[in-house]
C-alpha cells in the first residue's frame, strides 16, 4: 500500500469532516447526527481499507455482483455495508444476505420480495424508501402523493425494518432549487414519521457535489463518492 495513496486519502477525508462539522454549526446540529457513508461504487478495496483505517465505518454498493466479491475480500473488517443503487428483483435474495440496510426500496413488488428473502433468511433488513422528489421520469422511487398509502401497506411486512426515507434530488447548479428539494424531503420525512413511529430516524440525501445543503437541511446521511475516494478504476 503506497504512502501517497494513504496521506491523498487521509486529506480527503479530514477535509471532508471539516466541511461536515462547519455545515453542522452553521445549521446548530452536532457532528454526531451525521453518518458519512463511502460511496464506493467502482472503487478498489485497498482504498476502503485505508479509508476504514482513518475511522470510515460505513459503505455503500450500487451493483451486487461489485459488492459481493468486495464484502468477501474485506470480511475482516467490521464494515457497516448498505445497498444504495437500483435493486433488481431478482438480485434481493443476495442483497438481503449481503447488506444491513436498502436505501432504495422503489416498488411494491420490490418489498414483497425483500421480504420474502429476509424471513427465509431469518432476518430482519433496514429499508429506506427511495422518493422521486423531483417527479423525474428517468429515476425511480414513489411520489411523494403516493407515499403515506405505501407506508401503510408496509406494516404488512414484517421482516422490513422501515428506518427513514432516501432521494437524489434533480442534478442542478442552481443552490436554492437544491435546498427546495431537500426541504421538501425533510418536510415529507416529518410528515411520515408519525405513521412509522419512533424508529423512523433517517434521512438520507446529499452526495459530493450537494452534502452541505443537505447537512443544512436535515440529511443524517450523506453519500460521498469522489470526493474522499478520487476517481473511480
Amino acid at each position: 500500500m503506497s504512502k501517497t495513496l494513504v496521506d491523498v486519502l487521509r486529506k480527503n477525508y479530514e477535509n471532508l469532516l471539516e466541511r461536515v462539522e462547519k455545515a453542522c454549526l452553521r445549521a446548530g446540529r452536532s457532528l454526531e447526527e451525521i453518518k458519512i457513508l463511502g460511496a464506493s461504487k467502482g472503487q478498489s478495496e485497498e482504498k476502503i481499507r485505508v479509508l476504514y483505517s482513518l475511522g470510515l465505518k460505513l459503505f455503500g454498493e450500487n451493483y451486487v455482483q461489485e459488492a459481493e466479491k468486495k464484502i468477501k475480500n474485506l470480511a475482516d473488517l467490521d464494515i457497516d455495508w448498505h445497498f444504495i443503487g437500483r435493486l433488481q428483483t431478482n438480485k434481493a435474495k443476495k442483497a438481503v444476505a449481503l447488506f444491513s440496510t436498502i436505501h432504495s426500496l422503489d416498488r411494491l413488488s420490490l418489498a414483497e420480495e425483500l421480504e420474502k428473502r429476509a424471513r427465509s433468511l431469518n432476518k430482519r433488513i433496514n429499508v429506506l424508501i427511495e422518493v422521486n422528489i423531483g417527479h423525474e421520469a428517468t429515476k425511480a422511487g414513489f411520489f411523494e402523493e403516493n407515499l403515506e398509502e405505501f407506508v401503510k401497506e408496509l406494516k404488512g411486512f414484517p421482516n422490513l425494518n422501515l428506518i427513514g426515507l432516501m432521494c437524489l434530488p434533480p442534478l442542478t447548479d442552481d443552490e436554492k432549487k437544491t435546498r427546495f428539494y431537500f426541504q421538501k424531503m425533510r418536510n415529507l420525512f416529518e410528515r411520515i414519521k408519525p405513521l412509522v413511529g419512533e424508529g423512523f430516524t433517517q434521512l438520507s440525501m446529499g452526495t459530493s457535489s450537494d452534502f452541505e445543503i443537505a447537512i443544512e437541511e436535515g440529511a443524517t446521511i450523506i453519500r460521498i463518492g469522489t470526493l474522499l475516494f478520487g476517481p473511480r478504476m
